[in-house]
């Protein structure tokens, strides 16, 4: 009888286990710190910056409302830097894609010194963005550059001497054509990773079917890929929209406005003219369109899944 009456019941021990203090909230109080200064207090900021006329050099800084978003509307500037900043995405992210895909089937392949190419092809995506632009910035030079001796040598002389980041057919070409070789490495290992997740037994069973290469692709590889394509797909196109680095180093906008994407042109207005207030705008409307296009790739990918869970 005494025994059971000390011994204690699992009410008494949940109560305790209640009352004991959690440390679980220390270890996250530094990176909710770090994430509420440097990520939610700057969003917070460019709004309330996005209501006022807020001139660096001017004392006065009054309320507007929402006058920058409407004077955005009638902006011809803004609009042509949204237009460029879509034509790259639209251009710069399939080919990139398909790129990387090809590439990583390649050296998925059980040949010996794979990993040397695999580490060959990765190496732009550990270099300086600022490095890799000088360096294209002499590829691309007229006469003496490294793409002029290329299409002389392979008997493209019509495209020989152009002057491709200061032609305004051609500037946004080149410009993408760099993004495809910078951004092979990341999604060719994305890709990797994706075709390594796949199991043997599908492209067996594939095999005993009498299954050709390209059939294999498109019933077994690309499907049980769609995941991977569907991440590389949204990280890309926002990675797209946010250019900024090669646009400052190469071309600053020009010729023309041609390479004036939106992430230049925020900079432009708010550290050449000092318009913090319009530039906050310009932020929120580009953070808007890139919601939209995610919500819509997220609906148009995960319809094309369903398509396939179904089959």
């Amino acid at each position: 009888m005494n025994s059971l009456q000390c011994k204690p019941t699992s009410m008494d021990s949940s109560a305790r286990k209640i009352k004991q203090p959690s440390n679980g909230g220390l270890f996250v109080l530094p990176a909710f710190c770090h994430l509420a200064l440097f990520i939610l207090f700057p969003i917070g900021f460019a709004f309330y910056l996005s209501l006022h006329r807020w001139d660096v050099l001017k004392a006065d800084k009054p309320y507007v409302g929402l006058s920058n978003y409407i004077n955005l509307l009638h902006d011809p500037l803004f609009w042509n830097a949204m237009w460029n900043s879509t034509y790259y995405a639209i251009a710069s992210v399939p080919l990139g894609m398909v790129a990387a895909l090809g590439v990583a089937i390649l050296v998925h392949q059980r040949l010996r010194g794979m990993s040397i190419f695999r580490t060959i092809y990765y190496l732009p995506a550990v270099s300086s963005t600022v490095a890799i632009s000088m360096v294209w910035t002499f590829i691309y030079l007229p006469e003496t550059g490294l793409m002029d001796w290329a299409l002389k040598t392979i008997g493209f002389h019509q495209l020989a001497g152009i002057d491709w980041l200061q032609n305004p057919l051609w500037a946004m070409p080149a410009l993408v054509f760099m993004s495809i070789w910078i951004g092979l490495g990341p999604r060719m290992i994305l890709f990797l990773a994706g075709l390594t997740g796949i199991p043997e037994s599908f492209y067996e069973v594939a095999e005993v079917d009498g299954a050709g290469r390209w059939a294999v692709f498109r019933h077994v590889t690309f499907p049980l890929l769609l995941p991977t394509t569907f991440f590389i797909l949204v990280t890309s196109s926002i990675n797209a929209f946010q250019i900024f680095t090669p646009i400052y180093m190469m071309t600053q906008g020009g010729p023309m406005w041609k390479t004036d994407v939106v992430g230049y042109h925020i900079y432009t207005e708010a550290w050449r003219q000092f318009h913090m207030g319009m530039a906050s705008a310009q932020s929120y409307v580009l953070f808007l369109v890139i919601l939209a296009v995610t919500i819509l790739q997220f609906r148009i990918v995960s319809r094309r899944m369903e398509e396939y869970s179904l089959q």
